[in-house]
């Protein structure tokens, strides 16, 4: 079949692809038949080659299994289909139009491919969606615009996926590279289903399968596996999460990556899905990943912020603005659920001697040896730095007797650990709390045991 005089009708690149089908259902070779002189000349440009027809179509274009899906529902099932997507290795958006062919030749079907390039993403083509996928990326953007809980939200639009895709299991997964784990915050599944990622060794286990699934997609925007001739390209592709898939019975899959600003913050993905609906899918998907992205990004931004305006990031205890806005919380209202209370004041003795002698990097590490003690020593409570050398403690619904033996311990773990001292009061109460006094009975007799522990050390007196 002569497909030249039609091609040169099209303004802009085109081309013929023919696709190798099989009696099962399936394809085999995927071919360029031929193309317009814009796509020739685009080619031999882009390869340093001349084009030659009648050659795979990864020699000219990218290599994609949802592209390869593309092409067979038009050629094969006769269907015209248009989409737009993000070639984001190559830093290009292609808006694809594919039209299929009548054939003449026996188990060889043919459709048209025709493509514009971009450099910046065309916000209309990225809207133009159905009313039914509209609807579907409409309601998860309210449910993320209008949440007070980010996570319940996202587990909300989680179960969303997972009744559009008709899985066994949705999740959304979120990857810290800096400490090497991941996290899942929204999972959905079939009832009888475990947890997923329970512990910390798990998720540090599974974030190194993780790590693979970026080129895994080999630039593509996603990967959708529908049956087992596409489950042996993921085979070839990355064996270990191949063995990994199948060893928990996985035929089918839709991983989308969760990316902003060029960065991949996570993954959406979902196992053994209705793969009738898989086009479907994937046109609502392009466009929510965007959104939910987008939010994950702000609310990770936001949890940064919290973490900078409350934690001493020298020694990771809560800092003294988060302090004083306990003390404060206090003041304002009277729990009924807290029945005792106790305060520690600890000072670390020497840390100007040491800042003065050895340096500030010194002094620093001590401080953080003196907060390690603290946490070892009170795990549950409620641990501040107060400023420089002090540091405060709260104790809550603690009886006297527990937290008289935890003071105690605050020396015995000290002890242990060099150049570590500390100058420590404290104060109890039970009953009618109040705050303020305990601070400054605990604040005296703290100062008291540091006047005690310079008498006995005066050489180390350096305030």
């Amino acid at each position: 079949m002569d497909f030249s005089n039609l091609l040169e009708n099209f303004e802009g690149m085109a081309c013929v692809l023919s696709v190798d089908t099989y009696e099962d259902g399936s394809y085999g070779n995927i071919l360029v038949a031929t193309g317009n002189k814009a796509f020739k000349d685009d080619i031999a440009n882009l390869t340093k080659r001349p084009f030659v027809d009648n050659t795979p179509y990864y020699l000219s274009l990218p290599k994609d299994l949802n592209f390869e899906d593309f092409i067979h529902r038009c050629a094969v099932t006769h269907q015209p289909l248009h989409t737009y997507v993000n070639l984001y290795e190559m830093g290009l958006w292609v808006d694809m139009f594919l039209w299929p062919l009548k054939s003449d030749k026996k188990n060889t079907e043919y459709c048209i491919y025709s493509f514009t390039i971009n450099t910046k993403a065309n916000e209309t083509n990225m809207s133009d969606l159905s009313p039914e996928t509209s609807s579907l990326v409409l309601s998860s953007c309210i449910k993320l615009r209008s949440s007070e809980d980010f996570l319940q939200t996202i587990n909300e639009i989680t179960s969303d996926i997972r009744d559009l895709c008709n899985s066994f299991r949705c999740s959304i997964i979120t990857v810290d590279n800096e400490n090497e784990t991941c996290e899942v915050i929204g999972d959905a599944h079939m009832p009888g289903y475990p947890s997923f990622l329970r512990t910390p060794e798990i998720r540090k286990e599974f974030y190194k399968l993780i790590v693979t699934w970026e080129k895994t997609l080999a630039g593509s925007t996603c990967l959708i596996i529908k049956n087992e001739h596409e489950m042996e390209v993921l085979k070839e592709r990355n064996p270990e999460w191949y063995k990994s898939l199948a060893d928990h019975h996985v035929v089918s899959l839709v991983l989308f990556p969760l990316k902003y600003k060029g960065s991949i913050l996570g993954y959406i993905w979902a196992t053994n899905f209705d793969v009738k609906n898989a086009v479907k899918i994937k046109e609502v998907l392009e466009v929510t990943t965007f959104f939910i992205a987008s939010e994950i990004s702000n609310y990770q931004m936001l949890k940064k912020l919290e973490v900078m305006g409350t934690i001493d990031l020298l020694t990771g205890t809560l800092n003294r603005n988060s302090m004083n806005n306990r003390v404060s919380q206090f003041d304002q209202k009277k729990d009924e659920s807290i029945k005792t209370l106790g305060v520690i004041f600890a000072d670390l003795n020497g840390l100007k001697m040491i800042n003065d002698r050895k340096g500030h990097t010194e002094g620093d590490r001590l401080l953080k040896k003196a907060s390690a003690v603290l946490r070892q020593v009170f795990v549950d409570d409620e641990i501040y730095r107060a400023g420089g050398d002090e540091f405060m403690v709260v104790v809550l619904n603690s009886s006297k007797e527990e937290f008289e033996e935890k003071t105690r311990k605050i020396f015995e773990l000290a002890g242990n650990e060099s150049n570590v001292s500390f100058a420590v009061g404290s104060a109890f109460q039970e009953g009618e709390l109040d705050i303020r006094k305990a601070l400054r009975k605990a604040d005296e007799l703290m100062y008291e045991d540091k006047n005690q522990f310079y008498v006995r050390h005066p050489e180390l007196k350096y305030r």
